[in-house]
């Protein structure tokens, strides 16, 4: 009965959500303007030089960038997800500091359908903002050779970073004291995908960024998605770190998450 219970409560807030992302689109579309950025910035600025680079071959401008494109897709859709997920930051923390959560609080609802139904909206949020660059990017020429099978594993790999990546903003936004702290506590997120195989090999760094780029999670994630997307599996390895840094982020993240809202819970009440 509890758990019936929970489910329709989760629904009712859920629905809530959705109709904030659809009374507020300007949102959606100023979290995907970042990727969106760097995405024209380094096709049609570095991306002549840069996919030249990585191809290891003299090539026309419009080929390199073109093949650049394809290098850096993914970590586009990494930074896609980042930013969206620090739109999930922004909102438990207007809930939290404009009284939201104390007025539901007074209302009989579980107490988990608040959190995860933040959880639920940023993965359609996520869904959203993906199809949106992926889109972009098509136009701009970005072509992909993945299969069916290939496309149920990118929809696996990203909606687990998502999840990953939302409660660990989630804890985040519960931690922030105002809503300009949590939309500042995320940016690191946006950052690490430099510090990745995102947009250079990690060959080609230095000893010390090197190994710091291959002991990071964005690198196997931005790797298995690379290799998907042009059609070729991705080492065992690969895609078992990927998966590895997701559950371990977002189960950590969780527990942090939940923690945090039941203290601040208390707080209130008390």
């Amino acid at each position: 009965m509890m758990a019936n219970t929970a489910v329709r409560d989760t629904a009712i807030l859920f629905r809530r959500r959705l109709l904030h992302l659809a009374a507020y689109p300007s949102m959606t579309l100023m979290l995907i303007g970042m990727p969106l950025i760097f995405m024209f910035l380094f096709v049609y600025v570095f991306g002549g030089t840069m996919g030249a680079g990585i191809a290891g071959m003299h090539l026309s401008a419009a080929t390199s960038r073109s093949q650049y494109l394809r290098y850096i897709f993914p970590a586009i859709i990494v930074m896609t997800v980042a930013a969206t997920a620090q739109g999930t930051a922004i909102g438990i923390s207007m809930d939290m500091t404009r009284g939201i959560v104390d007025r539901l609080r007074t209302l009989p609802i579980a107490r988990s359908a608040v959190l995860t139904a933040h959880a639920l909206g940023a993965l359609v949020q996520t869904v959203i903002s993906t199809v949106v660059v992926l889109a972009i990017a098509l136009v701009l020429g970005y072509r992909t050779s993945a299969g069916l099978g290939s496309w149920v594993l990118i929809v696996l790999v990203t909606l687990a970073f998502s999840l990953a990546l939302t409660w660990l903003t989630i804890g985040l936004g519960l931690a922030a004291r105002t809503v300009e702290t949590a939309s500042n506590t995320p940016m690191f997120l946006t950052l690490l995908p430099f510090l990745s195989s995102g947009f250079v090999p990690t060959d080609s760094m230095g000893p010390f960024l090197r190994f710091v780029a291959q002991n990071q999670p964005f690198t196997p994630i931005v790797d298995s998605l690379r290799g998907l997307l042009d059609g070729h599996t991705p080492s065992t390895s690969t895609l078992v770190a990927a998966f590895a840094w997701c559950a371990g982020i977002c189960l950590l993240s969780f527990l942090w998450s939940t923690r945090l809202y039941a203290r601040r819970s208390a707080t209130v009440a008390a």
